[in-house]
């Protein structure tokens, strides 16, 4: 053979066997897949929305021919923090043949006719948030990149291993309608609350939320790593939230929703949305928290007390026809809070555990306050937590009634132990009534957990034995009426209701065998749920020994512009998708006058782009 024929024939054989550069085809992220896997189709399909801890598959599909490790890799970055004000946080690692939970990692294998499976890991740890993934391909020393564009990271309650049993996560993740409680402890009203966290542009906004509240984070040095930590991310949301300004706004009875909440406070460039109640604020968090993956409930709790000075008590001013007077503190009917569910690592608590948040502005004027576990306060271990004292303070505070009789005297009228945190309550697991967790934050018997909180609220009693704050706290007792040798009590006749008369027997009894002359003031005062009094209305006393009152006889006429009826709706006919539908909508007028300037609130989860008023 010709020597030049050799190394010709050399040459192509070298052609022959030495692969080409692989060709990049299409990248399919699968996302209808990885979302219904991740619990995240709920915010839709069109982009990437999975939970850390937890693999997500892609695949990666090749024009000219298979993969081949000898002579083809592949690497990723996962970038976030493109905020402009949020350092970014960049992670880089290599495809490999098994998947390393500890960190960002990422596996293949074979899957069709040049085509690989990727599965792509999120640590358990990783930084909540929106993120960028970029793909690079080294091939026969040849190196090329794509960006496979933005995914979001969410927390992860399903995580293998971390699933508590005890928690419903179909109800405090993934539920988008839930129940308010309202009212007194004796008589529980509810009210209906979308909390929409799954609504078109939800999660955009709370990552919004998240964007604009680093800049109060304490720990904003970090860059965006706090987000990983759901601690952290419930303080920022917590402050978020929060709001103090009550002037020239919406009545908060008109909001039915999150959705329209977080909505104006987006489009109007992250203004604060004025005005939201106790019940509002908790609630708007509520979805926050859900979307972001952290599971949540809103919590009321009845006869709350707000004190300026002692925070285990709570002193209400009195005058001598029994009129309220404007104090410092006030009992309310009852207050709202959210509780989230999630470890405490900073107390060096690896289970969860719920967790008080309560974006309501407390009387100190600080912002907010928690996460501060539910059950520190119900063992009084105050020191260990955040805020603790102002949540043990609303569930345990005494209350104490005072006569003023001038400027500077006043005198001791009664004193109960007892009245404070009665009935909290929150929406029960898969129906609408409301389940009584009182026993999740105060002992029925025993007061060991109020010794401790007793100690570390008032230094002075640091070290005192328990009998020092027993005695302490007798002395606050005020004589009881039984010791005069009478008894007094109201009786409900009737359940009160709209625009009716409220009936009350009030029954005395002399316990002695001996006659008493006795004077009686009756005072008859409305109350709004937060201990704001509104001027007294008359009673009719009638009798002498078993006196009947009819209180309230034009009680109506208190009835505000802002109250709400109950309102009835009835679809006519079969609704089609995507099909007009007509829907009847009646109330029943509860007053014995007529109604005027009344206005109907609509909102329809996925039926209204926006609310809708009709006068």
């Amino acid at each position: 053979m010709c020597p030049q024929l050799h190394v010709l024939f050399g040459f192509f054989l070298c052609l022959l066997t030495f692969p080409a550069v692989i060709q990049l085809g299409d990248v399919d992220l699968n996302r209808p897949h990885n979302c219904k896997c991740h619990n995240t189709h709920f915010f839709g399909t069109d982009r990437q929305t999975v939970r850390r801890g937890q693999a997500f598959d892609l695949y990666v599909h090749f024009q000219n021919r298979e993969w081949d490790d000898s002579v083809d890799k592949i690497s990723f970055t996962v970038e976030t923090g493109n905020h402009p004000k949020i350092p970014k946080n960049l992670s880089y690692f290599l495809i490999d043949k098994c998947i390393d939970q500890t960190c960002w990692s990422a596996c293949y294998k074979p899957h069709q006719h040049r085509c690989i499976n990727i599965s792509m890991f999120p640590p358990i740890d990783a930084c909540i948030g929106r993120h960028i993934l970029n793909m690079s391909i080294t091939s026969c020393d040849r190196t090329f990149q794509q960006c496979l564009g933005d995914f979001d990271i969410l927390f992860n309650p399903w995580c293998a291993g971390k699933k508590d049993g005890r928690l419903s996560l179909e109800e405090y993740v993934l539920n988008e309608h839930g129940m308010l409680y309202e009212g007194v402890h004796k008589h529980v009203t509810s009210r209906p609350w979308h909390f929409g966290q799954f609504e078109n542009g939800i999660l955009d906004i709370c990552l919004k939320v998240l964007d604009i509240g680093s800049n109060y984070h304490q720990g904003s040095e970090r860059g965006c790593r706090w987000r990983n930590d759901p601690v952290h991310v419930s303080m920022v949301v917590n402050h978020m939230v929060n709001n103090n300004d009550y002037l020239k706004g919406t009545n908060p009875l008109t909001w039915n929703g999150s959705v329209p909440i977080l909505q104006q406070w987006y489009n109007g460039r992250c203004r604060p949305v004025r005005f939201g109640d106790c019940l509002t604020l908790a609630s708007v968090m509520c979805t926050v928290m859900r979307c972001l993956g952290i599971p949540s409930r809103v919590i009321t709790n009845f006869c709350s007390p707000h004190c300026a000075e002692n925070p285990l008590a709570v002193n209400e001013l009195f005058d001598s026809t029994g009129k309220t007077l404007c104090g410092k503190d006030k009992l309310w009917a009852y207050h709202c809070w959210n509780e989230s569910w999630m470890a405490r690592r900073d107390l060096d608590l690896c289970s969860s555990n719920w967790q008080c948040l309560d974006p309501t502005p407390m009387e100190s004027g600080r912002a907010c306050c928690g996460p501060t576990s539910i059950r520190s306060v119900k063992d009084g271990e105050l020191d260990l937590d955040y805020d603790g004292q102002h949540i043990f303070s609303r569930l345990n505070a005494s209350c104490i009634g005072w006569l003023s009789k001038n400027s500077d005297k006043k005198e001791k009228l009664c004193y109960d132990a007892w009245l404070c945190g009665q009935c909290v309550s929150t929406k029960s697991v898969g129906n609408n009534h409301h389940e009584d967790i009182t026993g999740a934050y105060k002992y029925e018997l025993g007061k060991e957990a109020f010794y401790k909180a007793y100690r570390r609220i008032h230094s002075g009693y640091c070290n005192a034995p328990n009998c020092h704050i027993d005695r302490d706290l007798a002395a606050l007792q005020s004589p009881f009426l039984s010791d005069a040798g009478v008894s007094m009590r109201f009786k409900m006749v009737n359940c009160p209701m709209y625009g009716q008369d409220v009936h009350l027997h009030w029954l005395l009894e002399n316990l002695r065998n001996e006659c008493k002359n006795l004077n009686f003031n009756l005072c008859t005062q409305v109350l709004t749920h937060n201990g704001c009094a509104l001027p007294i209305l008359p009673a009719a006393p009638a009798g002498s020994h078993h006196l009947f009152i009819c209180l309230f006889t034009n009680w109506q006429n208190t009835v505000k512009n802002e109250d709400c009826f109950c309102v009835f709706d009835q679809l006519l006919g079969l609704p089609q998708l995507n099909e007009p539908c007509t829907a009847e909508i009646s109330f029943c007028n509860p007053l014995q006058e007529d109604l005027k300037n009344c206005v109907l609130n609509l909102e329809g989860c996925g039926l209204f782009k926006e609310p809708m008023t009709i006068e």
